[in-house]
């Protein structure tokens, strides 16, 4: 393998510019081991800019570096031209990496490996990504068919009640009416629900410049109006996010709906005073959303203090009628997934005692 390139950088490197669209990490070694190329899913792996890593060696990054060393200690005694090998690479203060390494040795410039680096755990989050689109293209359709069954039925049903109310004997009416209405309020009920479970499909995505900050205080506000005292809600945005393309009411409702959710799991600490929502922006580089490719993303987390999700649901959350409050419909995590996955994003949940994240991927321009 050969590398035409005479400084470091990522302009200067014109021959390593399609490395920026790997998912994967990857690293270009000079002579003496020194940083001199890193592509963005590096910098994001290694949590360091390239202007910073290009003063360091690999090494240096990780606590026990020995076998990496002698990997590239190999490669260039020319003992293979690339070698793949699994590596649990330690740091201070985080947790370990780990990934499967693959390492080549340059015939130009001499003496520079090349290291990629690919973290299992973004392999298994990749096909379980895959897998929640898959299920929930399945279960919209599942909703949408089952929705349109009940709901003749249920016009049916709530006309022959009220017909019925109508022929009642005048002697016994007043007995007999408890039952129809009955019916009647059953039928309109399960009519309510059925219009949720439709919502979605129905509802027109009306396009438009978004300022996700500006979605994020609307909700905080309504949160506040709602839950004046005992609530905390943080702020920790991050200002250079661009406007993007996007159904404003829509990422409204979303942002809602899981912050509710959490305000609801926040009942008793909301009483003691210490409850705690925080929102959260940061920009992600080369995500994969829905299998498609995207140079950056907008990476929002809304977390909560809470008692955390009950291990029995924590895959299913995103289910439609699944919920881990007593009388809770089930809908708004399911909602929250569809819009989202309508703005090309996906939603995903990290959840413990004492701390829930729902983390929202977006596209950006």
């Amino acid at each position: 393998m050969t590398l035409v390139s005479k400084q470091a950088g990522r302009h200067s490197l014109p021959s390593l510019a399609g490395l920026e669209l790997l998912a994967s990490a990857v690293v270009l070694l000079d002579a003496d081991g020194q940083i001199v190329y890193a592509n963005a899913a590096a910098e994001n792996l290694l949590e360091s800019s390239l202007k910073a890593l290009s003063r360091q060696t690999l090494s240096a990054q990780f606590l026990n570096p020995g076998e990496l060393d002698n990997i590239c200690a190999q490669a260039r005694e020319h003992k293979f031209s690339d070698l793949r090998q699994d590596l649990m690479l330690e740091r201070a203060g985080r947790d370990a990496l780990h990934v499967h390494s693959i390492v080549s040795v340059l015939d130009e410039p001499a003496g520079h490996i090349l290291i990629e680096l690919r973290e299992h755990l973004q392999h298994l989050k990749l096909d379980r990504e895959e897998r929640i689109l898959d299920q929930s293209q399945v279960n919209k359709e599942l909703i949408r068919n089952l929705a349109h069954e009940i709901k003749n039925p249920l016009g049916g049903i709530r006309g022959a009640a009220q017909l019925l109310e109508m022929e009642l004997p005048a002697l016994h009416a007043g007995q007999l009416r408890e039952y129809t209405q009955v019916i009647i309020k059953e039928a309109d009920r399960l009519q309510t629900l059925v219009d949720r479970l439709l919502a979605p499909h129905r509802r027109p995505h009306i396009v438009g410049d978004v300022n996700i900050h500006e979605v994020l205080e609307r909700v905080r506000s309504l949160m506040l109006a709602e839950f004046p005292s005992g609530l905390t809600i943080l702020r920790d945005y991050d200002a250079s996010i661009p406007e993007f393309r996007g159904d404003k009411e829509q990422l409204i409702q979303t942002v809602l709906n899981i912050a509710h959710n959490a305000a609801q799991a926040l009942a008793s600490r909301i009483d003691n005073g210490d409850a705690e929502i925080v929102f959260k922006t940061r920009v992600a580089r080369q995500v994969t959303l829905a299998k498609v490719r995207y140079g950056l993303a907008l990476d929002l987390h809304i977390i909560d203090n809470g008692p955390g999700i009950a291990p029995q649901i924590r895959d299913r959350i995103f289910y439609p009628l699944v919920s881990g409050r007593e009388g809770g419909s089930g809908l708004g995590l399911t909602l929250a997934q569809t819009f989202v996955q309508q703005h090309m994003g996906v939603i995903e949940c990290e959840s413990r005692p004492g701390y829930t994240d729902f983390r929202i991927l977006l596209p950006l321009p």
